[in-house]
């Protein structure tokens, strides 16, 4: 993984977010490549609940500034970075007011899901493209960790599908067992076909469960890897069913071996 440029995209990594096994996963991933001398970039959402003084997040000025255009609004993007600790690792913030401003992550405070989560998963997928372009940043793999990240590939490939510096870029999805009841708003698909997509990307996306939105980010994914135990079946039978190569659940103390294996002999040789 030497001189390998590596961007994970999660929807949340530790020490900004509690630990959960997509939180420490996305962390360790890329504590790993970084520690094998490749170079990393990661980003997440500027949720209202991160402590910008206690991690020293700042605005990088000339980043920000853009607007995204969401379902026929104008919405700014802000970027603010910050360090983590004794790692030597930068993190990258896609932040909005409206979207991330509230002291929360997905859920309000009797667990149910915010209603614009699906504006928020487009706004984040967006944002950090054009950030990685503004930085003029190549990365040879893609690592898309949680379900907020998961219309990234969908983007990338159609949206953004052609754009030079992702070219030659590789897409992984990890899949988790962290899902949620319900579905997102009916109008999603909608939303997406207003950035000129075609009704074939957002087949999946006419039901926006859990299932059809990490359906959407396979199918346009180049490589799977099982973040969970207990990931839905459905979705193993459908990484199976594409030919993708997938990365069974790995635990704690063989996850570097098997990542590095996966990385070099499965994405990068494809």
């Amino acid at each position: 993984m030497k001189d390998k440029r590596v961007l994970y995209v999660s929807s949340e990594v530790i020490p900004y977010l509690p630990e959960t096994e997509i939180s420490s996963t996305s962390f360790e991933a890329a504590k790993m490549v970084n520690n094998l001398g490749g170079q990393i970039r990661i980003f997440m959402p500027k949720f209202g609940n991160i402590n910008e003084r206690r991690h020293q997040l700042h605005e990088v000025i000339r980043l920000s500034g853009m607007n995204l255009v969401i379902n026929d609004l104008d919405m700014p993007l802000i970027i603010k970075v910050a360090s983590i600790p004794k790692e030597r690792m930068q993190v990258y913030f896609i932040d909005n007011e409206d979207y991330f401003k509230r002291k929360a992550t997905l859920t309000d405070e009797d667990g149910n899901l915010f209603p614009d989560n699906d504006e928020r998963a487009i706004f984040f997928a967006k944002g950090v493209i054009e950030t990685v372009k503004k930085l003029n940043w190549s990365p040879d793999i893609i690592h898309v960790h949680g379900w907020l990240a998961s219309l990234l590939p969908l983007y990338l490939r159609n949206y953004y599908g052609n754009e030079p510096l992702f070219k030659d870029s590789k897409i992984v999805t990890s899949v988790y067992n962290q899902s949620f009841d319900g579905t997102l708003d009916n109008e999603m698909h909608k939303k997406v076909l207003f950035d000129g997509l075609e009704n074939s990307n957002v087949k999946h996306l006419k039901t926006p469960n859990f299932v059809g939105i990490l359906k959407t980010a396979i199918e346009n994914s180049d490589a799977v890897v099982m973040g969970g135990d207990n990931v839905p079946q459905e979705l193993q039978k459908f990484s199976e069913k594409l030919g993708l190569p997938v990365l069974p659940y790995t635990e704690k103390e063989a996850f570097t071996q098997a990542y590095q294996e996966f990385y070099a002999t499965k994405v990068l040789s494809e």
